[in-house]
């Protein structure tokens, strides 16, 4: 029975036949009067037209006169295409589900962690070596970064064979870089292209992070996941006011829908009254961030750009080239190793909270 097909309004008369009734009982049985049928089915059932369900129950109501037998007969039709509406309401139901878990778990699934690494820093020459109670730094990133549940490998890309040895040591995979990469996303790029397998996502973090949380690396994999229309996503916390002016405090501002905007190493937005408002959220930029790997590729061919030049960011070469960049905000203490002096701070923090 095709429960679609059927269309029964209030002065339609029914087909149904029985020689056995009576004048009276035939009179009786045209008088009952039909339920109003809906135009529009209510928006909570999207499988089950009430004025179906509504022209069958009249339908019933007529033929029960006509006998028990006559009754049974109906109620068991009626049994049967309600089972029917079930049983399509629930493949429907389950065809949608599996199609929201594809949508939402198929889409840039693969994601590699890529730890750039370089000896030669212009401010602290050798800091990914240098040691935080008793660990090099870098060692206590990549264990930090093996603890993000989103991540399938973690590796080490760098042009420094006394890097890379350390690194070895502890366990890390390594991926020899050269010695031209500008940046730590041009690194990772050449890494990327270096690795036996392919992914999707490419999380840079930086090595000067001892203390990066998981949480944070998986935050900003799971935004990059969820908007299609981003190549690239990174987090940011609270500045605290004591580093409102500190050029290796990164700032950003985001707009409305959590898309960057701006990031600068002056305090933005900058008031007139050339002071920090304690009553504006500012933004400062963490060092991590992940590309979507097919822009990553291109990446290190697309023109420096003004504004990536006067700041010494490399995010900027991606929003002055019109591509769109994922923000999302995390509570975090942010305790990058910028300079030297960044050690001894690092190190109280981690006494202070008893952290080895």
């Amino acid at each position: 029975m095709d429960v679609s097909a059927i269309d029964i309004r209030p002065d339609q008369k029914t087909n149904c036949k029985d020689d056995t009734l009576t004048s009276e009982e035939k009179t009786n049985s045209h008088q009952t009067t039909p339920p109003p049928t809906h135009t529009h089915p209510p928006k909570s059932t999207p499988f089950v037209d009430n004025s179906i369900l509504s022209a069958m129950s009249w339908m019933i109501s007529k033929s029960t006169s006509a006998g028990s037998s006559r009754s049974e007969s109906v109620m068991s039709t009626k049994l049967w295409v309600l089972h029917g509406v079930a049983v399509a309401a629930a493949l429907v139901g389950a065809h949608a589900y599996f199609y929201y878990r594809r949508s939402t778990t198929m889409f840039r699934s693969r994601v590699v962690g890529i730890i750039p690494a370089r000896f030669a820093s212009s401010r602290f020459q050798g800091k990914p070596l240098v040691q935080i109670l008793g660990k090099p730094m870098i060692q206590r990133t990549w264990e930090r970064a093996k603890l993000a549940t989103t991540l399938d490998r973690v590796v080490v890309a760098t042009d420094d064979e006394k890097i890379a040895e350390c690194c070895r040591g502890f366990g890390a995979d390594v991926i020899m870089t050269s010695e031209s990469c500008r940046n730590g996303a041009e690194r990772c790029s050449e890494a990327l292209q270096k690795l036996d397998k392919k992914y999707d996502i490419v999380v840079n973090i930086q090595g000067d992070e001892p203390l990066i949380e998981p949480e944070i690396i998986d935050g900003i994999v799971k935004a990059l996941q969820t908007t299609p229309d981003a190549v690239f996503s990174t987090a940011v916390t609270s500045l605290k006011p004591e580093d409102a002016f500190d050029p290796n405090r990164v700032k950003c501002v985001v707009d409305n829908r959590g898309y960057a905007i701006y990031f600068s190493r002056g305090l933005i937005p900058f008031n007139k009254s050339g002071k920090t408002n304690p009553e504006f959220p500012y933004n400062l930029h963490l060092g991590i961030q992940s590309y979507d790997s097919e822009f990553l590729k291109i990446y290190p061919d697309l023109t420096p750009t003004p504004l990536q030049l006067e700041e010494d960011l490399e995010q900027l070469k991606v929003l002055e080239n019109g591509y769109k960049m994922k923000v999302i905000k995390v509570d975090h203490d942010a305790h990058g190793v910028d300079t030297p002096e960044d050690v001894a701070k690092i190190e109280n923090f981690m006494r202070q909270r008893n952290l080895s």
